[in-house]
């Protein structure tokens, strides 16, 4: 893409008019928000890369279906990274897809948190674990819950990375379990996204996979054979392809947050992605607690003319958090943000589209864990097409929703709901 030499040095001819010309394309171009987040994520040490398609997968079903079709073809290693991997049928299912290929003596790797797996109503026992480690798989726990657990709370791993061979990679916002299907009943249906890339990207994330290996395991990982080069996954068939015009020339970053090293990359994102906007700015987020910068760049962009539409859920899967969610989203929406209250099920989506010229899929929330504790990834993927795709999955789900006015606000919430907003906000660097 011509995106990636926006930045150099213009080869003016001795016309002033052809150089006025050129200094203006110029200057119009280096204007645009997508040159803007390239340049300013490079300048905090990000990789972007050329030649990646880049697949979304809108739902669990299509995130399993595809996940298991390409995990059946592996010829040489399946590596996993989640937050957490529930006890139930589709993480046996995952299992066995898994126990067979190590049958056949392709490297299988596993590792989840800790807290990420205590924090869920069906969390992997010993027992569950020596069955897995009995059908060849190796799996670990990145740093098991211990008395008396209040450090253990923070700098968790909430990252969702699969890489299989070193050629094709998932990652997004869901983790190993059934209610990405089947819903649940407190909420509904359940409602994610996650992509498939292939490209250089995959080595990106297969770098950061190998490095929490480590830390989990302590076992070091290295060789050519786990990177892609030359070669794709060709072998790997019947996957859901790629239908852009730019499939395989995609340019994309991947913005990876480690405590003490990239502690502030997934803020530096959103910040700048929101501060560049010339247009339109959409998002959907489960957990709206927000920093400040982020709610004062939101109302800035307002005041720019940029048109900034939120996305969020009437219902939810925690407490308290939602609460401060809506508060913020109340005070956004007077502030000029047109807010959507999704009401068909719980929305745990993570996603923001910018001038329909970028976007970003990934793990991380717009709350303080993912923001300034936890271990988060996130493809930025500088790509009108893919872009496009997911203004288009926004636009679907506002047909689900209503729309956030002062009058439904007073209906809507009651008065000691809105002070428990209002109270809950004052928590928001913690929650």
């Amino acid at each position: 893409m011509a995106l990636c030499c926006t930045f150099l040095p213009v080869q003016l001819s001795a016309q002033s008019n052809t150089r006025d010309s050129v200094s203006q394309g110029q200057k119009e171009i280096e204007t645009r928000a997508d040159s803007m987040i390239v340049y300013q994520l490079r300048g905090k040490g990000v990789h972007f890369s050329h030649n990646n398609s880049v697949i979304l997968l809108a739902s669990g079903q299509e995130k399993f279906d595809d996940l298991f079709k390409a995990i059946d073809q592996a010829k040489s290693s399946i590596h996993l990274e989640y937050f957490n991997f529930r006890n139930d049928s589709i993480n046996e299912e995952l299992v066995r897809h898994l126990a067979a290929k190590a049958k056949e003596g392709v490297e299988v790797r596993a590792v989840f948190d800790g807290f990420g797996n205590a924090s869920n109503n069906r969390p992997m026992k010993k027992r569950h674990l020596k069955a897995i480690r009995e059908k060849g798989i190796e799996i670990h726990e990145f740093k098991p819950m211990e008395f008396p657990w209040l450090h253990d709370i923070f700098n968790r791993d909430h990252r969702k990375i699969v890489v299989i061979d070193g050629k094709v990679a998932y990652t997004g916002g869901m983790n190993v379990a059934d209610y990405y299907i089947n819903g649940t009943e407190v909420v509904g249906s359940w409602h994610d996204m996650h992509c498939r890339i292939e490209g250089d990207e995959v080595n990106t994330l297969q770098n950061i996979f190998l490095r929490m290996w480590f830390l989990a395991s302590g076992q070091e990982i290295h060789g050519a054979k786990y990177y892609r080069g030359v070669s794709n996954a060709d072998y790997i068939k019947g996957l859901k392809p790629d239908t852009c015009r730019s499939a395989g020339k995609k340019m994309v970053g991947i913005i990876n947050r480690e405590p003490h090293t990239t502690k502030d990359i997934i803020r530096y994102f959103y910040l700048n992605a929101i501060n560049d906007a010339k247009d339109s700015i959409k998002v959907i987020n489960p957990y709206f607690t927000l920093t400040r910068t982020l709610k004062k760049a939101f109302r800035k962009a307002v005041k720019r003319g940029v048109k900034v539409e939120i996305l969020l859920s009437v219902k939810s899967d925690i407490p308290l958090t939602p609460d401060c969610g809506f508060y913020n989203a109340h005070q956004l929406m007077k502030d000029g943000c047109t807010i959507w209250m999704y009401e068909p099920g719980f929305h745990h989506t993570k996603i923001i589209m910018v001038d329909g010229q970028f976007c970003t899929v990934g793990s991380a929330n717009l709350n303080s864990r993912s923001l300034r504790w936890d271990r988060e990834e996130n493809a930025v993927i500088i790509d009108a097409c893919t872009t496009h795709e997911l203004n288009e999955l926004f636009d679907a789900q506002k047909k689900d929703s209503f729309k956030l006015t002062e009058e439904k606000w007073r209906k809507w919430r009651t008065p000691w709901q809105r002070f428990r907003g209002w109270f809950a906000h004052l928590l928001s660097p913690f929650l």
